[in-house]
């Protein structure tokens, strides 16, 4: 396995994200966020492989359980019983989106041009698109109506945070990666219990009518 299958695992994360935000149904999102996922599982155990980073061999399992499984069961459920249809309208189409996305990867690549750390030298694409995830998920957040497409943006920055520790951190402890992605699932839980309680109390998903904060 080289740089190359790395590169290209890499370049199918930001394929994942922009079917991530571009998904109407909550449904559907989860399992893009899932298959998402399973793509950076694949991209730790490819950089573990190469670079005898084993600590990422680790950071896979966690990834895995937390990220693939987990999580998309979660918002699977919770999210799949809610649903407004009105919330589901783009605000943005899908073309402007790839195109966005196109642009922010684009800058990426120049931002982090003058990096030069021992992996990352050859895996510059990669840390490109892990400083992009970051951006996406804030498109993702501003550009639904959905409050809980908003919550898929967030987890999306999470998915970028977490690549991105693993090329200039690998040698960090098990337990940081551990620590972090707790830290995402009890954020993540927090927001579904919110949504609930938004969609119980006033019957829509719609960050646009959530203009007005009430005790």
């Amino acid at each position: 396995m080289d740089n190359l299958m790395i590169n290209n695992l890499a370049g199918l994360l930001l394929v994942t994200s922009f079917l991530v935000v571009i998904a109407r149904k909550t449904t559907t999102t989860a399992c893009l966020y899932s298959l998402q996922s399973l793509v950076l599982v694949l991209l730790f155990w490819a950089i573990a492989h190469e670079y005898d980073a084993h600590a990422l061999y680790d950071w896979s399992i966690t990834a895995f359980v937390t990220k693939v499984v987990l999580l998309p069961v979660i918002l699977y459920v919770q999210l799949g019983k809610m649903r407004d249809e009105k919330a589901e309208r783009v605000l943005i189409h899908p073309v402007w989106i790839g195109s966005i996305v196109a642009a922010i990867s684009v800058i990426c690549m120049y931002i982090i041009e003058p990096v030069h750390l021992p992996m990352v030298a050859e895996l510059k694409p990669v840390l490109a698109v892990s400083l992009a995830h970051f951006f996406i998920g804030l498109l993702c957040i501003i550009s639904q109506r959905n409050i809980l497409k908003q919550i898929f943006g967030y987890c999306l920055m999470e998915n970028g945070s977490s690549l991105m520790l693993a090329l200039v951190a690998h040698r960090a402890p098990h337990l940081l990666e551990i620590g972090i992605t707790i830290d995402a699932i009890f954020a993540v839980i927090f927001m579904v219990v919110l949504a609930r309680l938004i969609f119980r109390k006033l019957h829509t998903l719609d960050g646009n009518q959530l203009t007005v904060l009430k005790g």
